[in-house]
C-alpha cells in the first residue's frame, strides 16, 4: 500500500510538472481591490491532499507560489496575512484508445485466364489503450480578515513520471496558473 502511495504521489506531482499542456480555469471576485494585499500566508494543503506529494515536490510547489506571490510584490508572512492561500490536489485515471488500421486491397476486374474474379480487399484494426493520470491543482485565495473567498485557480495537467521534468516544468506550469491573477507581476 505504502508503494501505491508513493507511486500515486510521483504521478500527482508529475502531472503538475510535466512539460505536457495545462489547462487553466479561474474564478474572481470582481468587487475586491487586489492592490489591498500586501501579505499572504498558506493556510496548508486540503483534505492532507499533500500526502499524495513527496517532500521534494511539496517544496517546488511551495516556492514556485512564493516565487510568482514575490513577483507580484507580495510578502510571505507565517499566519495572518492580508490573503490566506490553501492548495488542494485532485488526481483522475483515464484510459486512451487509438486504432490502427491496415488496408490490404483486392483484386479488381473481370476473370482472367486464371479463373479469377473480382476480389475484396480486407481491413485488420489493431486497438490499443493507454492508462494515465491527470492532475487537477487548485488554489484558492480568501481575504484575511473576512475569511471570504476572493479567488481560485484550477489547473489540469497530464502527470509525469520522470522527476526531472517535473522540477523544470512545475514552476512553468504554476506561472502560467498564476498570470491569470488579477495582480500582475511588477
Amino acid at each position: 500500500m505504502k508503494i501505491v502511495k508513493s507511486f500515486l504521489l510521483l504521478v500527482i506531482v508529475a502531472a503538475m510538472a510535466s512539460c505536457s499542456s495545462v489547462k487553466v480555469v479561474v474564478d474572481v471576485d470582481k468587487t475586491v481591490d487586489f492592490t489591498q494585499y500586501t501579505t499572504y500566508n498558506f493556510l496548508g494543503w486540503q483534505a492532507d491532499s499533500d500526502k499524495l506529494m513527496n517532500e521534494m515536490d511539496r517544496n517546488r510547489v511551495h516556492a514556485a507560489f512564493k516565487n510568482e506571490f514575490d513577483a507580484r510584490g507580495m510578502k510571505y508572512v507565517e499566519e495572518n496575512g492580508d490573503m490566506a492561500v490553501s492548495l488542494f490536489f485532485v488526481i483522475d485515471q483515464k484510459t486512451s484508445t487509438t486504432a490502427y488500421t491496415n488496408y490490404y486491397g483486392g483484386r479488381y476486374g473481370g476473370y482472367n485466364r486464371y479463373g479469377g474474379g473480382w476480389g475484396m480487399g480486407y481491413a485488420n484494426t489493431t486497438y490499443s489503450e493507454h492508462d494515465y493520470l491527470v492532475g487537477t491543482l487548485v488554489m484558492d485565495a480568501f481575504d484575511g480578515k473576512s475569511k471570504d473567498q476572493i479567488w481560485q485557480g484550477v489547473a489540469k495537467s497530464t502527470i509525469t513520471e520522470n522527476p526531472a521534468k517535473r522540477e523544470k516544468a512545475t514552476p512553468k506550469k504554476i506561472a502560467y496558473l498564476m498570470n491569470k491573477f488579477p495582480v500582475p507581476k511588477k
